[in-house]
């Protein structure tokens, strides 16, 4: 079990179970004792191998607008981004009103926020597919992307609902590969896993160790999990956790 500080969406999570009337019955293992810190079973837990980058800062950060129940789901992979980006938020999304410190951390001098959605669904004048760059005589701004993190028909629903994204750029992100992402499914190979999308925009603010780090945690992430859910033991030592401790000591 995880003795580390909880993150954003762990803190999150706590608020959004704090509130619920009923138990978040997880589909496909609703009974399943799970570590709160990884979320795995126990005898899966990954929590020893959660990335700490201290030789590599990242300058970027993400905020994690979120669907209701998205916190709750043991597969949800906002929280690897949260394990690995230090400066990650959490919010929750809700139609009617807004977190106003998520208003304050838009508005914030420090950051530049991307909003990161589609632009084939986005009016032209708003979409940039690289980061903007610093305005003249002006202190460069840290990149801020914002995800929403949610199915992709809550996603849209979220784009469209909340006008207080209206002001931010919309980042259109030209992926050269496919999702690799196995814990749902989806009819689109370009239709990436929260986390995945993360990895992507790190790699567009020129943090590749991040990046890799990040795609390399969700396959162990995902292996896991599968195990897991199989009933198979623990593999300790494949490929994907190879990848991962060789970032983490890179």
């Amino acid at each position: 079990m995880s003795h580390l500080p909880p993150h954003a969406v762990s803190r999150l999570r706590t608020s959004r179970l704090a509130r619920s009337a009923k138990p978040f019955l997880a589909r496909g293992g609703s009974k399943v004792e799970r570590c709160t810190g990884c979320r795995l079973a126990p005898s899966h837990c990954m929590c020893a191998l959660r990335p700490a980058l201290p030789r590599h800062p990242s300058q970027a950060g993400v905020c994690l607008l979120m669907a209701d129940i998205e916190p709750l789901k043991p597969s949800n992979t906002g929280w690897l981004i949260a394990d690995v980006v230090a400066d990650t938020s959490a919010f929750g999304w809700a139609r009617t009103e807004v977190d106003p410190d998520l208003l304050t951390l838009l508005a914030d001098p420090q950051w530049q926020p991307y909003l990161v959605f589609p632009g084939e669904f986005v009016a032209p004048e708003r979409v940039v597919t690289e980061l903007l760059p610093p305005v003249a005589h002006a202190e460069a701004k840290r990149p801020l992307f914002v995800l929403l993190d949610a199915t992709w028909p809550e996603a849209r629903k979220m784009f469209r609902k909340s006008p207080y994204l209206d002001r931010l750029p919309v980042l259109s992100l030209q992926a050269d590969r496919i999702s690799r992402y196995k814990l749902r499914r989806s009819r689109r190979d370009d239709h990436f896993c929260t986390s995945e999308v993360a990895a992507l925009c790190l790699e567009l603010a020129g943090e590749p160790h991040a990046a890799q780090t990040l795609e390399a945690y969700l396959d162990v992430f995902t292996h896991r999990y599968l195990q897991a859910k199989q009933q198979q033991p623990a593999e300790v030592d494949n490929a994907a956790h190879q990848r991962l401790q060789g970032l983490l000591l890179g």
